[in-house]
């Protein structure tokens, strides 16, 4: 194909894309433009009850490790860009998070009341969905503990059986894939760093990367169902070559 046909593509591909997220991003800035920055308040809006069951899920396996911290905390700060005071929900969002991540007696009431929130919006519920599933998946397996949780979820919120499976075994296919073990060299340009920098200014651009690549909840909405699968394969390239790194530091 030729050069300038193929970036004549890629430019239309990316409009429709920013497209779908600006509509999505949109319409959530207007469903909360008047929204009080009251923890009561977003904890019972949509958002926060998604929040809420992101901690049970990230919690599920007993522990929430570096990367899923890190996908969590990027997550809080996507979803408080659509409210009015976004540093203030923010740090509603964390309370949420902490106050869930060791409390799993309610994660049907909380799931029933998402569920009847976002009522027939398919395209929500499956990209929440996604990410659930996404992010049990992203240290490479799901344990019986998060998949009794995920499962928990997506009965409550009555999602469509083949979707959930069709989600769920796309992740595990792909984190039964044979991994090659980078090469420090190649970790160090999969990060864009040298090995002269600091651990320090290692970790930054590690973080600054995470932050570039990880699965957006709202900008799932506006993409094709790949888009988080693509995203993760992504986020878990950089984790492995940061961890790579990490080691030969030791």
């Amino acid at each position: 194909m030729p050069t300038i046909i193929l970036i004549i593509i890629v430019v239309i591909i990316f409009i429709y894309l920013s497209k779908g997220y600006k509509k999505y991003n949109d319409t959530y800035k207007e469903q909360f433009k008047n929204f009080s920055t009251s923890k009561e308040a977003i904890q019972a809006s949509e958002l926060g009850l998604f929040v809420a069951l992101v901690a049970k899920v990230a919690k599920a396996d007993g522990r929430v490790d570096a990367l899923e911290a890190e996908l969590v905390g990027n997550l809080f700060t996507d979803i408080a860009q659509v409210f009015p005071q976004p540093n203030a929900t923010r740090e509603i969002l964390k309370q949420i998070f902490n106050e869930q991540k060791d409390i799993f007696t309610n994660t049907q009431e909380i799931a029933l009341k998402l569920k009847h929130l976002i009522g027939h919006d398919l395209n929500k519920q499956i990209s929440m969905m996604g990410f659930l599933i996404q992010l049990a998946f992203i240290d490479g397996e799901v344990s019986k503990s998060e998949e009794k949780v995920l499962i928990q979820i997506a009965e409550t919120m009555q999602v469509d059986p083949d979707a959930y499976h069709k989600i769920f075994d796309e992740f595990e296919a792909m984190a039964q894939q044979p991994t090659s073990t980078a090469s420090l060299d190649d970790a160090y340009k999969t990060l864009g760093v040298l090995p002269s920098d600091s651990l320090d200014d290692i970790k930054k651009a590690y973080k600054q990367l995470v932050r570039q690549y990880h699965p957006d909840i709202i900008k799932a909405q506006g993409k094709n169902d790949s888009y988080i699968k693509q995203a993760t394969i992504k986020t878990q390239e950089i984790n492995s070559a940061y961890e790579t790194i990490k080691k030969s530091r030791k």
